[in-house]
């Protein structure tokens, strides 16, 4: 049974990205079903490379189209799942955003904040991730 049950339940893979503008100011999402803001990112899909699954979301989610590769930051092992759920976080510097993102059914709001000024209720996952890029924080394995 034990067999069975590992093999029926899924890894599932996200990805979010730290997008930091000339001025580190960081990119942060409001979602309708969340409370919080949050880094950028969904799921990626069957079929999907971790990238093009990046840019897909950041399209999405912000209008923002890379035009370098990002780094990676680091995967992150999310034990608030009762799962084996992982999220890869890459930091991208380098984008252009073709229009600010209009507020939708699932997008509530967006917009860049300086590092140094981040909404108070910003999400706990992406407070730790920023001061791991931002402040040379210890790099936690747990989202």
């Amino acid at each position: 049974m034990h067999l069975y049950w590992r093999l029926s339940r899924g890894l599932t893979l996200g990805v979010r990205a730290a997008v930091i503008d000339e001025h580190d100011a960081v990119f942060l999402v409001r979602h309708s079903y969340v409370k919080g803001w949050h880094l950028p990112g969904g799921g990626v899909e069957p079929g999907e490379t971790l990238i093009e699954a990046l840019a897909r979301e950041l399209a999405e989610e912000g209008n923002i189209a890379l035009t370098e590769p990002p780094v990676l930051h680091g995967v992150f092992f999310n034990k608030r799942q009762p799962s084996r759920d992982h999220v890869i976080v890459y930091v991208a510097r380098h984008f252009v955003q073709s229009a600010p993102r209009e507020r939708d059914a699932e997008i509530l709001e967006t917009g860049f904040f300086p590092l140094g000024a981040l909404p108070p209720d910003t999400g706990q996952a992406t407070l730790r991730r920023l001061q791991e890029i931002g402040e040379g924080a210890a790099i936690s394995p747990f989202w």
